[in-house]
């Protein structure tokens, strides 16, 4: 009996890995600039340079569909972080353009991915709430509330597959006291209104 085989074999599977783990270290360095600019999109957004943030959103794109070549071997996991920021960025600007929120067959990311990348949006929309209602538009508020609070129901029953989808539950419930928290804050700035108006046809 010889390792004949055993050595052979064993070769084979050493160059194998050696490409996997080149692929896998290419991912981590590179996959951080498609996060960083889905970041920038959103921080563009909520300064209302929705071009800006189109940009960014645009060149994240880019590196992802070149990256995903790069992702095979069973490496597909390391692009749900970058995919999750993405959708998320997406999901955003779609919502402030008053259109449909893009589909995940539409941006082309994983299933995980998708379902992470919307429940990050959630806690992103509680933060533009908040900004609208700090100027005035109580109106544009409510419209952004509204979506935040279906978002959430859509999502809410994701929190089952938590062992599947990572931190789906624990996002879930972070999201439950968010929109607890805005619509709060949306019936106690309507009420504040509402006394304003009652005040001033007073005082006439």
């Amino acid at each position: 009996m010889t390792l004949k085989n055993v050595k052979i074999s064993l070769n084979k599977i050493s160059k194998s890995l050696v490409d996997i783990q080149d692929s896998r270290e290419f991912l981590l360095k590179n996959t951080r600039e498609i996060i960083i600019l889905c970041s920038k999109a959103i921080i563009a957004v909520h300064k209302g340079e929705l071009s800006t943030g189109k940009n960014n959103l645009k060149q994240a794109d880019i590196l992802l569909k070149k990256y995903k070549k790069k992702s095979t071997g069973g490496l597909e996991k390391y692009l749900i972080t970058p995919e999750q920021e993405f959708v998320e960025a997406a999901s955003l600007i779609a919502i402030v353009e008053k259109k449909e929120i893009p589909s995940d067959k539409k941006l082309s990311v994983m299933p995980e991915s998708y379902v992470l990348g919307l429940l990050d949006c959630v806690g992103e929309l509680k933060r533009m709430v908040f900004d609208k209602i700090r100027i005035g538009k109580i109106d544009e508020a409510t419209r952004i509330f509204d979506i935040m609070e279906n978002l959430y129901l859509q999502l809410y029953t994701f929190s089952l597959y938590d062992k599947v989808v990572k931190e789906a539950r624990r996002k879930i419930d972070v999201n439950r006291i968010l929109v607890d928290d805005v619509r709060s804050a949306i019936t106690e700035e309507k009420r504040r209104s509402e006394l304003i108006k009652t005040l001033q046809k007073l005082e006439k």
